[in-house]
């Protein structure tokens, strides 16, 4: 197994991981170059902060790039691991690249067409890189690590520092681009979430309920669930704490369009079926997908 000590170098030129990278470095690129650069519009973290920089001081936005990754790269070699680490470095250095040698005009000088699609591109491309095991900005990973040592949230550092640079920018670009470019950060981030987390979000939904077999059995035959069942007790209810009852506690995993039809089919069994919902980030493994649902 590798460990962080070693470089998984299969993992990083995996087919894979090089397509994901290059269509979400490409697809940086096109946000860059074809929308927010030449109007001056900003996105949040490191590729924001670089497209300041460059706009004020003139340095080209390639070097900055590199520049400002570097305390991200150095943190993910000590705290993610090497494999992570070198294919951080690659993405972010085949960015500069493009940035550098591939010439994109500009699409649109639009502002409301660049908001959305600017920050589209650019959430999609940082999402693809994420799916490909490397990264082209680096401002959650060293917020993470600044907040084990300050107390503050990951959300908490991450919304100072975009906050920052949006203030700079409506002193230097305007009020009215500072607030388009906030606009592109929210779909930004929008999108790249929906790209490293899926479509199709999943939830857990815990049921107890008194009809718990036949709960069971609606689950697993009728709508193709794999279930988790903890031995639990129920009851302890206001005025009649003193009453409990054996009972399995139910667990499953579904997507969020399957919550409404389970749901119902439950109360039809069970009336007073007691449920509680829990988004989840990520699935692998177990019985997830439908496989012949006849409700």
């Amino acid at each position: 197994m590798t460990t962080s000590k070693q470089i998984d170098w299969k993992s990083i030129f995996s087919l894979s991981s090089i397509t994901y990278t290059v269509l979400g470095v490409a697809s940086a690129v096109v946000a860059l170059q074809g929308f927010m650069i030449p109007n001056h519009f900003l996105d949040g973290g490191v590729t924001g902060i670089s497209i300041l920089v460059e706009e004020i001081f003139g340095i080209h936005i390639s070097l900055l790039l590199i520049a400002f990754n570097i305390p991200f790269l150095i943190l993910g070699y000590k705290h993610l691991g090497k494999t992570f680490s070198v294919s951080a470095t690659l993405a972010v250095l085949l960015l500069a690249a493009l940035m550098t040698f591939v010439s994109i005009p500009t699409f649109t000088t639009d502002k409301v067409l660049i908001a959305v699609f600017g920050g589209f591109f650019i959430g999609l491309g940082i999402g693809l890189v994420i799916r490909g095991g490397g990264v082209i900005d680096g401002l959650e990973v060293i917020a993470h690590y600044t907040h084990n040592r300050s107390g503050f949230t990951t959300s908490e550092l991450i919304l100072t520092f975009n906050s920052l640079i949006f203030l700079i920018a409506a002193i230097h670009f305007g009020i009215e681009t500072a607030m388009y470019s906030i606009l592109v950060y929210f779909t930004a981030m929008k999108t790249s979430d929906y790209i490293v987390d899926g479509f199709e979000e999943y939830t857990a939904l815990t049921i107890i309920s008194k009809e718990y077999e036949t709960v069971k059995s609606l689950i697993v035959n009728d709508f193709g669930k794999g279930i988790s069942v903890y031995k639990g007790e129920r009851g302890y209810l206001p005025g009649i704490f003193n009453e409990k009852y054996d009972c399995d506690i139910i667990m499953t995993i579904i997507t969020r369009l399957e919550v409404n039809r389970i749901k119902r089919a439950v109360l039809e069994i069970d009336p007073d079926a007691f449920f509680y919902i829990q988004s989840i980030k990520e699935v692998n493994g177990g019985i997830v997908k439908n496989v012949g649902s006849k409700h």
